[in-house]
């Protein structure tokens, strides 16, 4: 993108800075993060988001059907029940081929990934007393779900740590490129397996030594259908004393303005339709989810983090509340 693109982007922002500086205490107030703005799927241009300031019922603060609050029935109930959205996966599906493209339109996820190590190196360098026997430095077993093109598993699998990474996603034309990539690179063959299925399809393990010592969730929870019986169908695969570790982006005014007006529909630096802010997740609410409703997990960890454009991803304390971030708990040992 030349200059004078960049330039007209940033005093576009400028404008609707000032405009929506320049509102009411009144009409302000209208803007808090309980605020639903509609989906960027079905949305005016960008232009005229200064008009979204809605004066409907709060948003449903993920109560309904997208809860993490109230307990859902167990999914293996019901065989045909699955979190996959066709139309997250019919958008995925249309960015295959650029996926391993570093200057195309997935550029921020390579960016990430090594952010995805720290954080991971991270928590589980957190726990007292390791390694152990219980709680192994090497051989670890990772399921990467929601894999895509294959970025995170395939530096997974080349960390000496790794034993295996099994990779699972249910668009077919994202795993193609995903294996075409990794046959690239002989030394995967054994320690990268890739699955086109969805979590509900995968058959948990019934031995714990079976399980995984991280289970990754990244970008993927914002763009399920249902959040909290998603998640309850992935921690069965977590392993005693292992972690689950996932980002996500905060539902707040600023995430709108950053993800959906600024990333998407001025800058264009992540393709249009990608995000809809309603489906965004609280880090709160996380904790809830995992602390207070549900039993059996430990130690959360939140790593808020800043897309700063020319230099990457940063960790930035505090930006868990606003915007992009990482989180992690770990499943209590048995």
């Amino acid at each position: 993108m030349d200059l004078t693109r960049v330039n007209q982007n940033v005093r576009k922002v400028h404008r609707i800075t000032r405009h929506l500086s320049s509102r009411s205490s009144t009409t302000t107030r209208q803007y808090s993060r309980n605020t639903p703005i509609p989906s960027r799927r079905s949305s005016s241009p960008a232009v005229r988001a200064p008009n979204y300031c809605p004066r409907q019922a709060p948003l449903r603060n993920l109560t309904s059907q997208t809860s993490l609050r109230t307990p859902q029935p167990p999914p293996s109930t019901d065989p045909t029940f699955t979190t996959v959205s066709p139309e997250e996966v019919s958008h995925f599906n249309a960015l295959a081929s650029s996926w391993w493209d570093p200057q195309g339109p997935s550029r921020i996820l390579h960016l990430m990934n090594p952010l995805r190590h720290d954080f991971i190196r991270s928590c589980r360098a957190s726990v007292p007393d390791a390694p152990s026997k219980t709680y192994p430095s090497t051989g670890l077993r990772y399921l990467d779900i929601g894999c895509g093109g294959g970025i995170f598993a395939e530096s997974a699998a080349r960390l000496s740590t790794t034993a295996s990474v099994t990779a699972i996603d249910p668009s077919p034309e994202v795993l193609t490129v995903a294996k075409a990539h990794a046959r690239r690179d002989p030394a995967l063959a054994s320690k990268l397996e890739y699955k086109n299925t969805s979590i509900e399809a995968l058959p948990i393990p019934t031995a714990q030594e079976d399980k995984y010592d991280v289970v990754s969730v990244f970008e993927v929870v914002e763009h399920v259908a249902n959040p909290a019986a998603f998640l309850d169908r992935v921690t069965p695969f977590v392993r005693p004393g292992g972690w689950l570790v996932l980002s996500t982006i905060a539902r707040t005014w600023t995430s709108w303005l950053t993800t959906n007006l600024i990333a998407e529909d001025l800058l264009r630096i992540v393709p249009r339709g990608t995000h809809d802010w309603n489906k965004y997740i609280n880090e709160d609410e996380l904790r809830r989810h995992f602390v207070q409703s549900r039993s059996g997990w430990s130690e959360p960890r939140c790593m808020g983090v800043v897309y700063v454009p020319g230099i990457g991803w940063k960790e930035v304390t505090g930006s868990e509340k606003i915007g992009n971030y990482f989180f992690a708990v770990r499943r209590l040992p048995e």
